[in-house]
Formats: C-alpha cells, structure tokens, sequence
C-alpha cells in the first residue's frame, strides 16, 4: 500500500493581527502578495519529485487569513497541486475563511476548483469580544457565511470558537456554543486562550479582566458535555465532529503520518526528518526565486522521539494508544507507562476500551501534566531496559548542515 501525504499551504496574509494571534502573519503587506505566489507556484513545482512518491489525500491552506488571500490565487495554488502531486479524488481539502473576506461568488469559484471543506473563524457570539481581539466582523457575518458556504455546495464546514478570552463569562461561552451549534457546522474546535509573548495579549496576561484558570477549566467541560447532547463527538482535546467529518489533515499530525509544507513557516514531516520554512515572507520569496536555503530549522527524528510522539500525540486524541504500536516504532517495554495509565484510571483520568488507552475529558483537561509524567515512565524504562541499541538511540544533532541549499532538499526526498 502506497504512503499517503498530507500538504499545507501557509497564507501568511490577513486584514489585520488579532490580539491573542501567535501564529505568522504579514498584515498590512499586501503589495508583497503577487511575488509571495509565484514563489509558492514555483517551490510547489520543484518539490514535484518528492511529493510524487505519495498519494496525496488531504490539502490543507492556513494562515493567516487564505480567504482575504483571494479565491483566484487559491484556485491556482490549487491546480499547481493537481499539476504535481498525486492528488486522490476523494481527497479532503479544507480553506481556512473569516467571515467578511469571502463572497458567494469566491466559495462558489472555489467549491468548483476542488475545495469541499472550510474552516471558518467564528471565534465568539459576542460582538463586543469580537470587537476587542480585533477581528474584523460581527456574529450576524459569521453565520451569514456559514449559510453562504452551504449555498455553495460545502457539505463540510468548521468552525472555531475560543474560551479564556478577556471579559468572557461562562453565560458568554455558553451562549457562543448554543449559537454555534445551531449553525449545524460538521465540526467544532474549541480553543483555550494562551498568551504567548509577542502577542497584542502579551501586556494583559495578568488582567483581572481574563478568565481564572478555574473559570477556564468549567468552561471547557461545558463544552464536552454540551456538544455531546448537540451531537458532535469530541475525537480530539480540542475538537468535536459529527459523524466522518473528522478533521483527516489534522489527523495526521496527530498519528505521526507524513505532511508537506509550502509557504513561509511552514512545517514538514517526512521520512522521519522535520524541518520548518523560514518564517520572513521577504527571505522566502528571495530564496525561491534564487535557489536559496528556505529551511530554517531541521531535525532527524530518533525511535525514541518517534516513540515519544506517539504517546504525547496519542493520548490527545479519543483513539487513544495502544502497547502494540508503542512496540512497533519503538521496541521498548510498556510496564511502567502501563503502571502510569492504571493510576490515571484510578482517578478517573484514563480508561482503556478494548486494549486502547485514552483520556476521559478531565484527564484531557490535565492532559499537559499527565502527558509528561507518561514521558517520564518512558524515559525510566528505556534507562531500566538499558540494552546497547536503545542507548545508542541518542537524542540528534540539528540536521540543519544538510540543508546548505534547496536543491540537496528537494534530491533527499526523490524515491520516498
């Protein structure tokens, strides 16, 4: 059976910078836009070799804003990857969209090049809050879109929503799920709010004004108990789906399978080596256009990292692990992790169904502490068991050297 790939597309781009935004944006840059797309026209191109080795089944554009983008660039991005990948026909392809940047006629030309899934910024039902982060519409424009988006034939829409945010109460959540989920989405992701330093946030992290982790921790298992009665099965810690229309492309972060990205920041999983695209828009485009460097950061990943993705990555997840995959991506005992989970499962934070381990959603809600206790065990086994090839599974050196230039990427990649 051939190997699947996944590919992502960042669309650094967007109207303006939201406050709680961590992620690589370029608001305000616009004039950048039209070189910024014949460089991710062209890396698509050259990484046509190493994409062709694949069947790929999801496409996957971030940002950024892709929608304030525009659907035409979208479309011919979209065909570049027609033109060079191995694109399945049933492949998942998901745009993220903010309400306000899109129209009727752009889902409608989008809808037709390909696309079938949307990810749509909701975020909250209070326009007050909406107003405050600096997003750009109101709740009334979000479910204009999600009626839109239906209108065009998207029988696959998502939306986010986000907890923790300043001056949101628990009757202001409780009211953002109900509406939400009276838009009939296929998928709901629920986000808590994390300040990371950069960030608009970053000087009110200590505001009276924002959430107690208390408040935080009610209002997340509101949402797991409430979009349960509404339908959605919650697969993963932060997202929730009615029947099959689970995220596949974030899935595969998830289970460790293999995923490409183009665009600045973009990150890459493939043959067991990791690497990230610099995340400067300008270096970028500069590096493309002059057979440069574009990797930033690159890492060969060990059995043991493999293995202790695995876990962390699992156990996000409703599927949760299991002994035998642990054993197959890294031969090491599973006593003491085993040890771990039955103490979970006596407080009521873990469950095994079936010879599959996973975490209740109050396990979830310590996921970040129980997760790294589980690392723990790990790292006492493999000091327990203590066999010459585990302890030559050392942690590595940064790969980075390897990728002096594109070109030697592009090559590493040919026959996978």
């Amino acid at each position: 059976m051939e190997k699947r790939l996944g590919i992502y597309l960042h669309i650094p781009f967007c109207a303006g910078r939201c406050a709680y935004c961590d992620f690589y944006t370029c608001a305000g840059r616009d004039q950048l836009i039209p070189a910024y797309q014949k460089a991710l026209l062209q890396h698509i191109s050259e990484a046509r070799p190493q994409i062709r080795g694949y069947l790929t089944d999801t496409v996957y554009f971030g940002g950024g804003t892709p929608s304030y983008y525009g659907a035409e660039r979208l479309c011919e991005l979209l065909e570049a990857i027609k033109e060079n990948a191995r694109l399945l026909i049933d492949s998942e392809i998901t745009a993220e969209v903010n309400p306000g940047t899109i129209t009727y006629a752009q889902l409608r030309k989008m809808r037709k090049s390909g696309f079938n899934r949307l990810s749509i910024g909701v975020q909250s039902a209070n326009d007050g809050i909406l107003r405050s982060q600096g997003r750009k519409h109101t709740f009334a424009q979000a479910a204009e879109a999600v009626r839109q988006a239906r209108l065009a034939g998207f029988d696959n829409i998502s939306c986010d929503i986000i907890y923790g945010l300043p001056s949101q109460t628990r009757e202001d959540w409780a009211d953002t799920v109900m509406r939400v989920a009276a838009l009939k989405p296929d998928h709901i992701s629920c986000y808590g709010l994390k300040i990371a330093e950069g960030t608009p946030l970053w000087p009110y992290r200590d505001s009276p004004f924002l959430p107690d982790g208390d408040t935080q921790a009610d209002m997340y298992l509101y949402a797991v108990e409430a979009l349960s009665r509404y339908g959605y099965h919650q697969y993963e810690i932060s997202n929730f789906a009615v029947r099959n229309k689970e995220s596949r492309h974030n899935l595969k972060y998830w289970t460790g399978m293999d995923y490409i990205g183009f665009g600045a920041a973009a990150h890459s999983f493939m043959g067991g080596l990791r690497y990230s695209n610099t995340a400067d828009v300008e270096k970028y485009i500069a590096a493309v256009n002059e057979g440069g460097n574009i990797v930033d950061y690159s890492e060969e990943i060990s059995g043991f990292e493999r293995g202790s993705e695995y876990l962390m990555l699992g156990l996000r997840t409703a599927r949760g692990i299991t002994e035998r995959e642990y054993r197959e991506i890294y031969p090491c005992s599973f006593a003491l992790i085993r040890r771990q989970l039955e103490e979970f499962r006596l407080n009521g934070w873990a469950l095994e169904t079936g010879g599959r381990w996973h975490f209740t959603p109050r396990g979830l809600l310590l996921s970040n502490v129980l997760i790294g206790e589980i690392l723990d065990a790990q790292a006492k086994q493999r000091e327990i068991d203590g066999t010459p090839w585990l302890n030559n599974d050392k942690e590595p050196e940064s790969q980075y050297s390897m990728f002096a230039d594109r070109t030697e990427t592009v090559q590493m990649f040919r026959g996978i």
